[in-house]
């Protein structure tokens, strides 16, 4: 297994991202790692590693970073020779099997968008799936920032392949799919969510379809697929990220008032079981969310992501590059309705 990683992409790079790949290789025998990016760097955070394992970390030289604050299709225009871009192309030729990056998800969305022949047969726009925790196990989000203007068309076709994650990579057995909508009555909604509903009635998924879900309802997990458009999505991850360090934060200052109270050996358990409860809900033991409809395989990371967030994307990686999710993708595609929207 080869997978690209982006060693300049992420708030603390190369440093933490270099690290999580030598981590990664040394936990997985029969994966190589090629580090995309300027080699000068990346060779010195190599060199703070004794027993790094050299033939396996390859170094693809680049002169340029794209940053969290440049417009995406802009910097990509003007920085030709950037490591988002290099991850990409090594995927498209068949280098390597998988990319991973932590560096900006606008620039890794838009250099995929560049090339169409990227994309799996049928599939219009690519998503990016999350993984919420829910009370009947982990479901699917998406997509959650790769599609600002979706189309109904693209919601169904985001239902098809989060159910085809959720078999093959969650193990949920024949997930259900739920539309995030306003409220739980079928004619709630706008014309975009009005459309996707037809089409999940009149498709071959129609008995996966549960209608629409709420927010306050996502947690419920009886919809183990939940999608929508990208920018209602990414609202929600990051609300739902923000939401977590909140309720942790004050779940630990709480804790600290009471543990001078309490026997120490409860005072210990209480703070273990607090660390166990948070590592469930961090992005960190994911290491960040596949972007689907794509040849290959594509994990795309938090912006702080350390080394124990890359090791884990890599991992991830080379498990979907592995599994083939593609064949199931595209024979339910090609399964997919041909209905007139809007029906007067």
């Amino acid at each position: 297994m080869r997978i690209a990683l982006d060693a300049m992409g992420g708030d603390y790079a190369p440093g933490p991202i270099v690290a999580g790949a030598i981590e990664a290789v040394a936990d997985q025998p029969d994966l190589t790692v090629v580090l995309v990016g300027d080699t000068h760097a990346i060779q010195a955070e190599l060199a703070k590693a004794a027993d790094a394992e050299l033939d396996r970390l390859p170094i693809v030289h680049t002169s340029q970073v794209i940053g969290m604050d440049e417009k995406p299709v802009e910097a990509l225009r003007k920085k030709r020779d950037n490591s988002i871009s290099k991850c990409w192309s090594l995927l498209a030729s068949g280098e390597v099997n998988a990319v991973v990056s932590a560096g900006s998800t606008g620039a890794m969305v838009a250099s995929a968008l560049f090339n169409a022949k990227m994309f799996l047969p049928g599939v219009r726009r690519p998503g990016i799936a999350a993984i919420f925790p829910s009370h009947k196990g982990p479901i699917v989000i998406l997509d959650v920032g790769a599609n600002m203007n979706a189309k109904a068309e693209d919601l169904y076709q985001y239902g098809i392949m989060g159910a085809v994650y959720a078999e093959t990579i969650l193990g949920v057995e024949r997930p259900t799919i739920g539309l995030l909508n306003v409220g739980s009555e079928s004619d709630k909604g706008n014309e975009l969510t009005r459309d996707t509903r037809n089409l999940f009635m009149s498709s071959p998924m129609s008995h996966r379809y549960v209608g629409n879900v709420e927010g306050h309802d996502i947690y419920e997990g009886n919809a183990r697929v939940v999608v929508c458009e990208g920018f209602v999505g990414n609202v929600l991850l990051k609300a739902g990220e923000g939401a977590v360090e909140f309720i942790f934060s004050m779940l630990k200052q709480e804790i600290a008032r009471l543990l001078p109270t309490m026997p120490s050996e409860a005072g210990g358990s209480m703070s273990n079981g607090l660390k166990d409860l948070k590592a469930r809900f961090e992005y960190q033991e994911f290491g960040g969310a596949p972007m689907l409809g794509i040849r290959g395989a594509c994990i795309i990371c938090h912006g702080s992501s350390k080394n124990r967030a890359i090791r884990n994307a890599l991992r991830v990686a080379g498990t979907l590059a592995e599994d083939k999710l593609h064949t199931r993708i595209i024979e339910l595609l090609g399964e997919a309705p041909t209905v007139e929207l809007n029906p007067s």
